[in-house]
C-alpha cells in the first residue's frame, strides 16, 4: 500500500478527523446541510490537493531552470455552468504566478501545472474499491 489516509467520524455531525503520517485534519459540511462547518468540506480538501500539487510542481519546475518565479497563486472551483453531461465533472484552476518571468516561461509553467501527479490521478480514469475491514 503506497499512501494510507484513516478517515473517522465520531458524535459532532459529518464532521471527520483525517489522519495520515502523523498529521491530522477535519472536514465537515456547512450548516445548512447538518454540519458544524468547523473544517473545510471534502471537495475543497480535493480542490486543495490539486492546488497544492499544482503550485509544487510548477515551483520545482522553476527552481530546476532558475527561473524568476516568486510566488504561485491558484484559485480553483467545480464548474457546474461548464458540464458537458450529468456524469462530467469541471474544475477550473486560476493560476497566477509572480516574478519576472517571460511569456515564454509563463506559457511553459501553465502546461507543466497539468504534469502534476494529482492533476494526472485526476485526469484519468479511477477505480475505487470498497472492501470491509
Amino acid at each position: 500500500m503506497e499512501e494510507s489516509v484513516k478517515v473517522s467520524i465520531g458524535q459532532n455531525p459529518y464532521q471527520v478527523s483525517i489522519d495520515t503520517r502523523g498529521h491530522r485534519w477535519l472536514a465537515d459540511e456547512p450548516e445548512e446541510v447538518g454540519g458544524g462547518d468547523t473544517a473545510p468540506k471534502p471537495g475543497e480538501l480535493l480542490l486543495s490537493s490539486l492546488g497544492a500539487c499544482t503550485a509544487i510542481t510548477v515551483t520545482m519546475y522553476a527552481k530546476r531552470k532558475k527561473w524568476p518565479l516568486e510566488g504561485v497563486e491558484i484559485e480553483l472551483f467545480f464548474n457546474k455552468d461548464k458540464k458537458p453531461d450529468p456524469n462530467t465533472t469541471v474544475i477550473e484552476r486560476n493560476i497566477a504566478f509572480q516574478g519576472n518571468l517571460d511569456d515564454e516561461q509563463r506559457a511553459r509553467l501553465l502546461q507543466i501545472a497539468d504534469s502534476c501527479p494529482v492533476h494526472k490521478v485526476l485526469s484519468n480514469p479511477i477505480v475505487i474499491i470498497s472492501n470491509p475491514a
